[in-house]
């Protein structure tokens, strides 16, 4: 359209160098914003209800299958996730994303395999740690290194994390706890310790 209405005032509609760069230069900015809204634009993915859920989160709630799940997972679910895109995991159906991290104390990258939803844009990730009594060694991380980076079906960049708190931190946490999964049996095994949830955004 800019272009249309400045050529009507130009002979043999013609820009001059200035106004053509100028539309270039803006063509250039609006195609790679449109590139950057596209690679942040995250899949809709929700809890799921399936008998594969059903038989993960009773295998999940039991001390044998929460001991298979900590020892195996981390072993086998970062190559799995990178050669799957984030399609297979130790725990699939429930889908599992890298969450890559940088330590609190120690300054160096680590990456943890963690179940997730998406909700209004955001990544959601429920810090059960298996209903233990502390929080997970990677709250405390992001928290003090909330810029992270992640790696989950269909997407994968740097992410910005915060704990989300109040009546929106309740909604998710039942959004989660209502379908088929463990949360509501490792709220009651933390006893004191509130399930922390936590939201990541696409940086830019």
């Amino acid at each position: 359209m800019t272009y249309r209405v400045m050529c009507s005032t130009y002979r043999n509609g013609e820009l001059p160098s200035a106004a053509l760069e100028f539309h270039q230069h803006s063509a250039v900015t609006r195609m790679v914003l449109e590139e950057d809204a596209a690679a942040m634009r995250l899949p809709n993915i929700r809890p799921g209800n399936s008998l594969g859920h059903r038989v993960v989160t009773r295998i999940a709630s039991t001390a044998l299958g929460i001991t298979v799940i900590r020892k195996v997972g981390p072993r086998i679910d970062p190559t799995l996730i990178r050669l799957t895109g984030g399609r297979l995991s130790s725990v699939t159906p429930f889908p599992a994303l890298l969450l890559s991290h940088t330590g609190a104390k120690t300054g160096v990258t680590r990456t943890t395999p963690i179940v997730y939803f998406t909700d209004a844009g955001r990544v959601i990730v429920i810090a059960s740690n298996f209903g233990a009594p502390k929080n997970p060694a990677w709250y405390y991380n992001i928290k003090a290194n909330p810029e992270v980076t992640l790696l989950g079906r269909g997407f994968s960049g740097s992410f910005l994390a915060e704990e989300v708190v109040g009546p929106e931190r309740d909604r998710l946490f039942h959004v989660a706890a209502g379908a088929s999964s463990p949360y509501d049996h490792y709220q009651q095994s933390a006893a004191a310790r509130p399930t922390a949830v936590i939201a990541f955004r696409p940086v830019g």
